[in-house]
């Protein structure tokens, strides 16, 4: 079988690669499908991408925030994660959300080791900005004014300003990618327009988002940023996923994302059948060569 880079046969040219995954909602119960699609797509990376630079996780690690359930997690990670490169987490309404806020969000914290409901890091020279919510709220994510601000400075940092960055926050952005139109209403942004006006000023942004489980082949897994925003994704899930027919359907998919000096190139895996999916491949340009995409 090939790997992601030999079959793209560009792998001399490739300066950084990742993948991103979201939407685990791992059980209590080891033997839960949630929690074997999780193991299945770890060992999948390691095979398909053995010399990733690391693995982005979009939130909802958890069905219910539960101890045990990060406990789990943190099981399947330890089992099946030999070789795997770095990994950093956004939180998810499943996460932290209702219940007493301080105590749900220490409880992501503790279990994931990450410093804050956001938080950035730095790999191979990239920028990785993790949004999180403030509150707890059931579905949406509240992002303060303080929050706002701190991504607007930290998408300005590094010595290139038209190199890309990397966003990750669990729920879209309403009308931008797959389940985040009106109609469907799962996007989840409390400060939308906000949101938008910061990322209106950064076109080398990219934001990868989870939350609505729509499967990759559907449409508008791609926001093309229609002039005004950055490229968003939706990195549907590892449970399972989503249909355009607001349906419940088995399965398990990510994202493995390579970028090249002009371009970024986003393609679909699923987990499940350890396959690369055909209608869910595309090809950024930067804003310095051209603002233009295509879907091959």
């Amino acid at each position: 079988m090939k790997t992601w880079n030999e079959e793209e046969n560009r792998k001399d040219n490739v300066l950084l690669q990742f993948q991103v995954i979201t939407d685990t909602h791992v059980m209590a119960d080891s033997g839960h499908t949630h929690n074997l699609h999780l193991a299945a797509a770890l060992e999948d990376i390691k095979q398909m991408a053995p010399d990733s630079d690391g693995i982005m996780h979009v939130g909802d690690i958890t069905d219910h925030g539960h101890p045990e359930e990060y406990t789990e997690f943190l099981r399947i990670w330890r089992e099946h994660g030999t070789g795997l490169p770095v990994s950093y987490f956004a939180s998810g309404n499943h996460d932290v959300g209702q219940g007493h806020w301080p105590t749900r969000l220490e409880a992501y914290l503790n279990a994931m080791n990450m410093s804050g409901p956001y938080h950035d890091h730095w790999v191979n020279g990239y920028h990785f900005i993790f949004l999180g919510t403030e509150q707890g709220l059931e579905l949406f994510a509240h992002l303060s004014e303080a929050q706002l601000s701190w991504l607007d400075v930290k998408l300005t940092e590094g010595e290139d300003p038209a190199r890309p960055a990397f966003i990750f926050l669990h729920q879209p952005l309403k009308d931008t990618v797959a389940g985040s139109y009106e109609s469907q209403q799962w996007y989840g942004v409390t400060q939308d327009e906000e949101l938008k006006e910061v990322l209106s000023r950064h076109p080398n942004a990219f934001l990868f988002t989870g939350h609505t489980h729509w499967e990759l082949e559907a449409g508008h897994t791609m926001f093309d940023g229609q002039q005004r925003l950055p490229y968003m994704f939706n990195a549907a899930s590892v449970a399972y996923l989503w249909t355009d027919e607001d349906e419940h359907k088995d399965g398990s998919q990510g994202l493995f994302v390579e970028v090249y000096a002009d371009r970024v190139i986003v393609r679909g895996r699923d987990f499940a059948a350890g396959e690369w999916l055909k209608n869910a491949r595309f090809e950024c340009m930067l804003p310095e060569q051209s603002a233009s995409q295509n879907s091959l």
